[in-house]
């Protein structure tokens, strides 16, 4: 809580999922922030809101993404990157949604991770930011940021640092978004591979005392 503390008063709040901002506007539904998520893998969101935005003509919907000719969706969401591996998972989405989500199903981590191309961290997304349940999203900021605060070895599984940080914050659906927004900035801006350590808020809270190589 005292790096989370630290990290919103140096950067206020992000706004992220579902409630506007960075990402998506906070009248997107389920499904538009599910294809998202899957669209932001291993990309830039930049990229990934391109190829969200030709879907957006009409094709944000299941039905739609099932029935769309194959090369004529990984053309559109071309600017994502890995478009026909993305092409692929976002149509395994839709069936999934089809068979589970518009039936009056709930998604839960374990039939979501079954999904073809959906590993934790997009699993987790889309139950943190699509139907707000508490779980923590831990993604590669996360990692590199609490590595170098020596809470983590590097060697941790995803499930064993959501756990860390799930037994150690209460479960609260609106802290885990902004504590993951925070992450993100904070390891975007400050705390990248070569770290800028002398603009750091964690150091100068005496919170962070790595030492890197080459300090900018």
């Amino acid at each position: 809580m005292e790096v989370y503390k630290s990290l919103l008063r140096e950067y206020g709040p992000q706004g992220w999922w579902p409630v506007g901002g960075s990402y998506f506007p906070k009248d997107d539904s389920p499904f538009e922030i599910a294809a998202g998520a899957v669209l932001t893998q291993n990309t830039t969101w930049k990229n990934a809101e391109a190829a969200l935005e030709g879907l957006r003509k009409g094709l944000l919907n299941p039905d739609a993404l099932i029935e769309i000719e194959f090369s004529k969706l990984a053309g559109i969401i071309r600017s994502s990157g890995y478009y026909n591996q993305k092409a692929l998972r976002l149509k395994e989405i839709s069936l999934y949604f089809k068979k589970s989500v518009e039936r009056g199903g709930t998604p839960d981590r374990s039939s979501l991770l079954r999904v073809r191309g959906i590993g934790p961290e997009t699993a987790d997304s889309i139950l943190l930011y699509a139907f707000h349940i508490p779980v923590f999203v831990v993604d590669s900021y996360t990692r590199r940021i609490f590595n170098r605060l020596g809470m983590l070895t590097g060697n941790e599984t995803y499930d064993t640092i959501q756990a860390l940080f799930m037994n150690e914050l209460p479960r609260d659906e609106i802290l885990y978004n902004e504590y993951h927004a925070l992450m993100v900035k904070h390891g975007k801006e400050i705390c990248r591979k070569n770290p800028i350590c002398d603009r750091c808020v964690l150091r100068r809270k005496t919170i962070c005392s790595y030492t890197p190589s080459v300090v900018h």
